[in-house]
C-alpha cells in the first residue's frame, strides 16, 4: 500500500469526499438494475437540478480559482497570491460544456452475484467546465437533503467524454470500474471498451455481462464489505494510520475528509482492491452550508 501513497504524492494532490458517502447520493432510483443489468437512467430533472447546483456564482468563482492555481490544491503554501488568483479567476470565464451526466461505477452487489444487482451505481454526477485558455474541469454534484450539492472539482473531463463516446458509439451506459482506471459501456448485454485500461481486461470486442461478472468477482471478490481485507481497514486505498491531508473548507463550511482518489472513487466498497492511482488529480471541495 506504501506505493499507492507514494504514487498519490507524485501527483500533489488529494481528492476531498463528502463525508457522508457518495453512494447514497443518486439512491433509490439509480440503484435499481434494469434489463441485462441495466442501471436505471437518473431523471432528467435531476439532472437539470444538478446543472443548476455547478451554474451557481459561487461555484463558478471556485472553478476560475481553480483554473488560475493551474488545478493545484489550496494549501497553506499557495502557487499563487490571493490577488494574483482573483485576477487569474475573473481571466478565466468558466463556463459549462456539454452536458452533465450521471456517473456509473462498479457495483459491489454486482460482484457479489446478487440477483437483479446492475452493473455500476450512479455514484454522483458530472459537469464539464471549461476555462477561456482551454482548461478543463469536472465538476461533481451529489444529492443531499433533498437538494444537489457540489463537492469536488477535477481536472480533466474524463466523466462527461466517455459518456458521449458511448452514446457516439451507439448508446448504451458508460461506466468505471475504478480499481484499474478502466471505462466501459454496457450495451446490448455485452460490457465493451472505452479505453486503453478496458481493453486490457475485457479485450477490444468486449465480453458478455456475464462472463464480466465473472472477471470482477475474481478480482474483487475476496474484499468486499465484512471481508478480512475489508476489516484489515484497507479497502479505502490505504493502511491504519496513514497520513491523510485535511480538506479545506469553503464559505465557511466544514472541511471534509481528505483520501486518495482511489479511496473516493471506491466509495461503493469496491475501494482499495488492487487500486490504480492513474486517474487525474482531484482538488477542492466546495461544501457551502
Amino acid at each position: 500500500m506504501s506505493s499507492m501513497r507514494d504514487a498519490a504524492a507524485v501527483r500533489g494532490a488529494t481528492i476531498v469526499l463528502l463525508a457522508a458517502g457518495l453512494g447514497l447520493a443518486l439512491a433509490p432510483a439509480a440503484s435499481a438494475a434494469g434489463p441485462g443489468g441495466v442501471p436505471e437512467p437518473v431523471p432528467a430533472a435531476e439532472l437539470a437540478q444538478a446543472r443548476g447546483a455547478v451554474q451557481s456564482p459561487a461555484v463558478l468563482d471556485q472553478v476560475g480559482r481553480f483554473f488560475a492555481r493551474k488545478g493545484a490544491p489550496q494549501t497553506g503554501q499557495l502557487t499563487v497570491g490571493a490577488a494574483e488568483e482573483a485576477s487569474g479567476a475573473a481571466a478565466a470565464a468558466p463556463r459549462l460544456a456539454g452536458d452533465t451526466v450521471p456517473v456509473y461505477l462498479l457495483d459491489a452487489d454486482f460482484v457479489s452475484g446478487s440477483p437483479g444487482a446492475p452493473v455500476a451505481r450512479a455514484e454522483f454526477t458530472a459537469s464539464k467546465v471549461v476555462a477561456a485558455d482551454g482548461q478543463v474541469a469536472s465538476v461533481w454534484t451529489v444529492k443531499q437533503n433533498g437538494g444537489w450539492r457540489v463537492v469536488n472539482i477535477a481536472t480533466g473531463g474524463d466523466e462527461s467524454d466517455y459518456a458521449a463516446r458511448a452514446v457516439a458509439g451507439g448508446g448504451g451506459t458508460a461506466f468505471r470500474e475504478p480499481q484499474i482506471n478502466a471505462w466501459y459501456v454496457l450495451r446490448d448485454g455485452r460490457v465493451l471498451p472505452l479505453d486503453d485500461e478496458a481493453r486490457r481486461s475485457v479485450g477490444e470486442a468486449g465480453v458478455s455481462l456475464a462472463a464480466y461478472q465473472g472477471l470482477v468477482r475474481q478480482r474483487y471478490g475476496d474484499k468486499l464489505p465484512g471481508s478480512a481485507y475489508d476489516r484489515a481497514g484497507k479497502g479505502g486505498g490505504y493502511e491504519p494510520g496513514a497520513p491523510q491531508a485535511a480538506g479545506t473548507p469553503v464559505n465557511g463550511g466544514t472541511a471534509l475528509p481528505a483520501v486518495t482518489a482511489a479511496a473516493a472513487l471506491g466509495v461503493t466498497a469496491l475501494a482499495g482492491a488492487g487500486l490504480a492511482l492513474r486517474r487525474r488529480a482531484a482538488v477542492r471541495a466546495v461544501n457551502r452550508p
